[in-house]
């Protein structure tokens, strides 16, 4: 009789509901194939003393050596496929399968055999070591073997290792050690920007040993000693040092490369069977989005011990080794905006694309000490830093950059009132010196003469509402179709509901550069993404308009950099009067777009384009050319 592919499972976070479970089921089956599935079930909730009970004269040892079994293996769950059931007259052999997961290795196959036996009027399993399987005896003892491959590189845009080998200072707490929980957090964030809430929960998350060392942060030796000191005296903080991957510099590329240190506790359950406490891991950016890659897969093996001895290997494990990650991060330019970016106390960040490709040359968040990548996932309005698009969608009408516009104090769309910054009028004036000096009324009004979605489908041609991967999580942007007048009026100056990333907007910059918007990508085997064609006859002038942005209106403080196009953007926020606002630089140079943003900066001209100046004149010749609000942006 066959009845293979009957299974029983059990883990961990389940045993207290199966262990009730079993106890309704340990009172005697009905016949041999009846017990030996109650025999698997129970041995699946691993409920071993309602095992015991199920097998005729159980040794001494008997939940000892199960305990055993399952602690030398590190076996997080067992599940059980019954097999033939060979029956005579007072005995039966039932053949099973059994399948253990062993933490860290993966699952471990095992073919066996349960003896029953019939003994006043009940059936019983006569057990043997050899259950446990089939070349135990008895005073055999289990153990396993594991290594972990090394870890695959981080490459460059060239295919060079972004990352090296160093040492690192691993900066945490041991729990029982804590005398002031308010202490230890404070320290740890006024130093080195250690969230309060990350620490609650990494203290609380299962599994954690009141004695055990549980890792935070990885810092160099050199902020080590900064640091030091202060969080030296505090009870409950320790340091351990370690060798580490280390990027280039402290920072570099952080929030994209992400951070490699000892799995967490709150990460472990994330990550799966096939890690175990101890493991080096991913913890942040495309070190963990790309853990498995990275990491391969460990090597191992079962074995057995013999009373004589003698050690047997039961099963090994063949792992893989890692698979370096291709990105597209030039080092020559990541330097670059790192070093614009330098001694900036306000949240920012600064990306660089390639206007070609869409490959992502560059990408930098501050503060590096908050986990938020605010260069692929921060969304802002793009306040005048838009204006690139909405004239994009003018110049597709026919109107070159010395049409005549005109650019009053202020204007009403749709009843709300929209006017320029710090009341600037610059009367009938040229398109050109109107996108230079960034006037908001001649953009209000050019776009309520637009044909209808004309807006929306240039906002298209750029990206907008496009979905694209680009090797880290990224809500790219949006240009929800505007509901009335004023709703248009407010998306034609980068404000109402229109949202962006700072790596989106680089893509805008990089597409006018090209006269094509290209997916902006972190990974060469993203290439090929979606793109699309700015309007027939626009870059040209386009890029004229950008030009006169930078060498006479609202970027001329970066006048002096030869080559360099741009827009600034001063972007509106939130509900309290007056309204604070972002400050936006876009712009290329050398082949090469780019985008800045400082989140609650202030004014774009003042505030952005100083950090545009710095980052675009480092660059060298680039081998690439290879509610309604009343609206003030600049």
């Amino acid at each position: 009789m066959s009845r293979r592919g009957w299974r029983v499972e059990f883990s961990t976070a389940a045993a207290l509901l199966l262990a009730a479970c079993v106890s309704v089921r340990s009172r005697p089956a009905e016949g041999p194939l009846d017990e030996a599935q109650a025999y698997l079930h129970t041995w699946a909730a691993g409920d071993f003393a309602a095992l015991r009970s199920r097998v005729t004269e159980p040794p001494a040892s008997f939940e000892a050596q199960h305990q055993r079994f399952q602690g030398e293996l590190r076996i997080l769950s067992s599940r059980f496929e019954l097999g033939r059931i060979e029956r005579q007259e007072e005995s039966a052999e039932a053949s099973f399968r059994a399948i253990h997961l062993l933490q860290g290795l993966g699952e471990w196959e095992v073919d066996g055999t349960l003896r029953l036996v019939r003994r006043q009027g009940r059936w019983w399993v006569r057990w043997t070591p050899a259950v446990l399987h089939p070349e135990a005896r008895d005073g055999s003892r289990f153990s396993r073997t594991r290594t972990r491959p090394e870890r695959a590189a981080l490459l460059d845009g060239r295919g060079q290792p972004l990352t090296h080998e160093g040492e690192v200072i691993t900066i945490g707490v041991e729990p029982r050690r804590i005398q002031n929980l308010t202490a230890v957090s404070s320290a740890l964030q006024s130093k080195l920007g250690v969230d309060p809430v990350r620490i609650q929960k990494a203290l609380s998350a299962p599994g954690v040993a009141p004695e055990r060392f549980l890792p935070l942060i990885d810092v160099r030796p050199e902020r080590y000693q900064q640091v030091r000191p202060a969080l030296a005296p505090v009870p409950g903080i320790f340091f351990r040092r370690k060798n580490a991957r280390l990027s280039p510099a402290e920072g570099f590329a952080a929030h994209a490369l992400g951070r490699v240190g000892e799995v967490t506790a709150e990460l472990l359950p994330q990550l799966g069977p096939a890690y175990q406490p101890g493991d080096t891991v991913g913890l942040s950016g495309l070190e963990l989005a790309y853990e498995p890659q990275l990491a391969g897969s460990p090597s191992g093996e079962v074995r057995l011990t013999l009373p004589s001895g003698k050690v047997r290997v039961l099963h090994r494990f063949t792992g893989s080794p890692g698979v370096p990650l291709h990105t597209t991060l030039l080092p020559e330019v990541q330097s670059a905006a790192e070093a614009a970016l330098e001694g900036l106390a306000q949240p920012a960040a600064l990306v660089a694309v390639d206007p070609r490709t869409g490959a992502i040359l560059a990408v930098a968040s501050r503060p590096l000490e908050q986990p938020l990548n605010r260069a692929f996932t921060g969304r802002y309005p793009p306040g005048s830093t838009f204006k690139a698009i909405t004239a994009e969608a003018v110049l597709a009408t026919g109107l070159g950059p010395d049409a005549r516009v005109s650019c009053p104090p202020e204007v009403r769309v749709g009843g709300k009132r929209f006017r320029n910054f710090e009341g600037e009028s610059f009367g009938d004036t040229s398109l050109r010196l109107a996108f230079a000096h960034s006037c908001n009324t001649a953009f209000v009004m050019m776009a309520d003469a637009l044909p209808a979605d004309a807006l929306g489908a240039a906002a298209r041609r750029f990206g907008f509402g496009v979905s694209y991967p680009s090797g880290l999580p990224s809500p790219g942007a949006s240009f929800p179709p505007p509901r009335n007048e004023a709703e248009q009026a407010a998306a034609a100056l980068g404000q109402g509901r229109v949202l962006v990333t700072p790596l989106h907007m680089a893509s805008v910059a990089a597409a006018a550069a090209a006269g094509r918007w290209r997916a902006p990508y972190l990974l060469t085997e993203l290439a090929g993404g979606p793109s699309a064609s700015l309007a027939t006859g626009t870059r040209a002038p386009l890029h004229a308009l950008m030009r006169a942005a930078v060498i006479e209106g609202t970027g001329k403080a970066a006048a002096g950099i030869a080559g360099l196009v741009g827009k600034t953007g001063t972007a509106e926020f939130g509900n309290v009067l007056p309204l604070p606002t972002h400050a936006w630089f876009i712009g290329s140079r050398e082949g090469i777009g780019f985008a800045v943003l400082v989140e609650g900066g202030g004014v774009g001209g003042r505030v952005a384009v100083p950090i545009a100046a710095r980052f675009a004149s480092a660059l060298s010749p680039a081998p690439l050319e290879r509610s309604p609000v009343t609206a003030v942006t600049r």
